[in-house]
């Protein structure tokens, strides 16, 4: 009985911790991601600050919405996404597909204090700057959304579309 006992405080205990340990939608607390060995999406992989082809700024607010709402770019592109959020509220930009972007917003809205910091996502809090540097090596068209609860229901949403190379009229230096 007193094992059980225990086990049960010891449960009770990690339980307590992992409660305070804090929220992905917190304070934005960001992860070096160069740490990791880069992970090829669907959209892109993470990517390095010296390949960085250019540097698109993206402003986002209170009415849900980004500005711009669509980029334009190149496969193989490596872009900054200075990310800057004028608003009052918690926002956030995640790439990814239309599929997996709603599929997320709604594990969200059911568990609105899910933990997670992937490179394709950055947090931003009220009045701040966050970059995110991504290498859309992968033609299509992807999307990128604020999946905080209600945020991506009320249209906080936007779109990559990726141009395929044409290596056949490629330039030799």
């Amino acid at each position: 009985m007193k094992k059980g006992f225990a086990l049960s405080l010891v449960i009770a205990a990690v339980l307590t911790t992992a409660s305070l340990a804090g929220h992905a939608h917190g304070p934005a607390t960001h992860t070096d991601h160069s740490a990791y060995p880069p992970e090829q999406q669907d959209w892109g992989i993470l990517g390095d600050e010296a390949a960085v082809d250019r540097v698109v700024e993206i402003r986002m607010d209170d009415t849900m919405r980004f500005y711009p709402d669509h980029l334009e770019v190149k496969e193989g592109e490596t872009l900054r996404l200075v990310i800057h959020n004028d608003g009052q509220l918690l926002h956030e930009l995640v790439l990814g597909t239309p599929e997996e972007l709603a599929e997320h917003a709604e594990l969200m809205a059911e568990f609105p204090n899910m933990e997670h910091d992937d490179p394709w996502m950055v947090h931003v809090d009220p009045g701040q700057t966050g970059e995110l540097i991504w290498t859309f090596n992968r033609a299509g068209r992807f999307e990128f959304a604020c999946l905080l609860p209600g945020h991506f229901e009320a249209g906080m949403q936007g779109t990559v579309s990726i141009a395929a190379n044409d290596d056949s009229h490629a330039s030799h230096h």
